[in-house]
């Protein structure tokens, strides 16, 4: 019957000492974790004060950089908007390949493909008749699929804390691994979905507002001041 050790930290490299001379070949595993959990505590002692330095660095920080993003997206929200999307369309893609997730680099190379031949057919002047539809099908399909998504991810996820995954002989770390998933690709592509279509709306209202060679704004002027003239004598008639 294995005896209880109990581990007493001293101070400075003393300490320290001790604890690297305890031999953990006939400790038991929660024994062994009590050692291992000491000798973390005596190697960082005395660090408390440079620990919460760091945290407060990290607070000001990030305090810091949420009032320039808010000051950067008011007072320049259209590069905000572009910087913001570019960087969470393409960030991803490191971590893809870095853990080989490849089921998620597939879809994101699909949906890359259609959504650059969309982007470009919403950007061309003049404007395609049929582009403004391409693009509406076209996001409106990637909302459904990714609200969809989003909810059956949602459900994998209640069902799984509340035990309902037992049920269907599920496991819990399956089902969790199921819903977080889905939940995740619901959001990520639902948000870019999001984005993208408002960039292609912004771009295809100012095509749309814009003057071609053969109608110079001169000419729209004279007509609508001939119709504004106009107004008035068939009122007195």
């Amino acid at each position: 019957m294995a005896a209880v050790v109990e581990v007493e930290v001293g101070g400075g490299p003393a300490g320290e000492r001790e604890l690297d001379e305890v031999d953990m070949s006939d400790l038991s595993p929660e024994e062994q974790w009590r050692v291992e959990h000491a000798r973390m505590h005596a190697k960082h002692r005395g660090h408390e004060a440079m620990h919460a330095e760091m945290v407060l660095i990290l607070i000001a920080t990030l305090v810091v950089a949420q009032l320039l993003l808010v000051q950067w997206k008011q007072r320049h929200p259209r590069s905000y908007n572009m910087v913001t999307l570019f960087q969470m369309w393409v960030v991803p893609l490191y971590f893809t390949v870095k853990l080989h997730w490849w089921r998620f680099l597939v879809i994101w190379i699909l949906f890359s493909a259609v959504t650059a031949f969309v982007t470009f057919r919403a950007t061309r002047k003049p404007l395609v008749q049929t582009t403004p539809r391409l693009v509406y099908k076209w996001f409106l399909l990637i909302y459904k699929i990714s609200y969809a998504t989003g909810i059956v991810g949602y459900m994998a996820v209640m069902f799984t804390l509340f035990g309902l995954n037992l049920l269907f002989k599920i496991k819990p770390e399956d089902a969790m691994d199921f819903g977080i998933s889905l939940l995740f690709y619901g959001l990520y592509y639902g948000v870019l979905e999001r984005d993208f279509a408002e960039m292609c709306a912004d771009y295809m209202a100012s095509t749309i507002g814009w003057c071609s060679d053969s109608t110079s704004s001169a000419s729209v002027a004279g007509a609508s001041w001939e119709r504004s003239r106009r107004v008035p004598t068939a009122k007195r008639r």
